[in-house]
């Protein structure tokens, strides 16, 4: 069985045709369970809706890097921390994010990521919840948040990895886990696929990130859940060992990481 680690299940697309259809693919191909994530205020809600419409499904919330200044301006900080909170609180809700730092697009100033960013490392010590995180075009300033607010504790995941041997080796030494996604199959991801050789089998994860990234042979299409099993089977030939033994291995550092999921094993192993 394969856990797809990062999914966007609310940003439905008409060739979805319906989460329940969706789901049923995905079950068919052989993955038993989904973490669907929150990126703003508007998502927690829906992603928590899903989470309660179907065993499989679980939820993260948190405040991505490109929402950042559009929700420090429209709703107090202290306010969305007990939001999170309230979320969070759920059986279900198993991390926090998707939030971190993106300064290649820079939809928000860095100020005011950084302040999120922030808020949500030290959301997750105060809860003892991992978090999921997204960096891209900065690196160092990422692992220094990560060190130095999370005080070498904070639990997590560098999610859909595209960063480099530093990136991938700080993140290890703080104790996180590296989520690799359909980037890996691409024709041009040579380096990407030299550092992800290097990462250990116990800290490796597996995702789409649908409905985007969709991997090789689907790319252009719109990704969904079904498709990770073409990252698993990369990522299998990219370590030298089987389908079945990255499906357990990732299976297992999933539920390890999001503990919580843990409560639930029985409904999907």
């Amino acid at each position: 069985m394969l856990i797809d680690s990062h999914c966007h299940l609310t940003y439905d697309k008409p060739e979805w045709g319906g989460l329940d259809a969706l789901i049923k693919r995905a079950y068919e191909k052989g993955v038993g369970a989904f973490l669907t994530v929150g990126c703003s205020r508007e998502d927690f809600k829906a992603v928590r809706e899903d989470a309660e419409s179907h065993n499989s499904i679980f939820f993260s919330v948190g405040i991505h890097p490109h929402e950042a200044e559009k929700t420090l301006k429209s709703f107090p900080k202290d306010s969305l921390i007990q939001e999170l909170k309230d979320y969070l609180d759920h059986p279900k809700a198993v991390a926090i994010g998707e939030t971190g730092l993106d300064y290649y697009y820079e939809h928000s100033p860095k100020n005011e990521q950084r302040d999120l960013f922030q808020s949500h490392i030290e959301l997750s010590l105060e809860l003892d919840i991992p978090l999921i995180v997204h960096t891209r075009d900065a690196e160092k300033e990422t692992i220094e948040l990560l060190r130095d607010v999370g005080q070498g504790r904070v639990k997590g995941v560098i999610h859909c990895f595209s960063g480099s041997e530093w990136l991938m080796k700080e993140s290890l030494d703080l104790g996180l886990y590296i989520s690799v996604s359909g980037i890996l199959t691409f024709k041009k991801a040579e380096d990407l696929r030299h550092v992800v050789s290097k990462v250990p089998l116990d800290r490796l994860l597996v995702e789409t990130d649908a409905p985007y990234l969709a991997p090789i042979p689907y790319r252009g299409k719109v990704n969904e859940p079904s498709y990770v099993v073409e990252i698993a089977r990369a990522l299998a030939e990219l370590k030298g060992v089987s389908y079945e033994k990255i499906s357990q291995l990732t299976t297992e550092n999933c539920k390890k990481l999001f503990s919580k999921m843990g409560n639930f094993s029985h409904e999907f192993s």
